[in-house]
């Protein structure tokens, strides 16, 4: 329904910082927003998700303590936060949108859930 459209992805060093934001064409107040990332020779997984009013995130495993997920309702947007950035990190990063919220603890990191995607934005991490 939403138009995204991510940027920021960079080539960054190991242990670096980057910030990626995701703009989306509509409101998006009511929405859960999410990213996304596929590695090369990888399929796509779950990075990070946020719910409509921000005050539950999600994340995988990986990226816990070295990512984190904002949003601006007012701004129609989402940013993913990413410090001490890995090798293994390198991939095309993607946002989207859902309606439907996601229940704490049980269809977290659906991706089928989710109705809007963007492009995505490449972030490579060269040692």
């Amino acid at each position: 329904q939403v138009q995204l459209v991510e940027s920021g992805g960079e080539l960054v060093q190991v242990e670096g910082s980057l910030r990626l934001s995701c703009a989306a064409s509509g409101r998006i107040n009511e929405h859960a927003l999410g990213w996304w990332r596929r590695a090369p020779g990888k399929d796509r997984e779950f990075v990070a998700e946020i719910n409509w009013s921000g005050s539950i995130r999600n994340y995988a495993d990986s990226v816990k303590g070295r990512f984190t997920i904002s949003r601006n309702n007012a701004k129609n947007a989402v940013f993913l936060q990413m410090d001490m950035l890995k090798t293994e990190n390198t991939a095309v990063y993607s946002c989207s949108a859902r309606r439907t919220p996601f229940v704490e603890g049980f269809d977290v990191a659906d991706g089928q859930s989710y109705e809007s995607w963007g492009r995505g934005t490449q972030v490579i991490v060269s040692s």
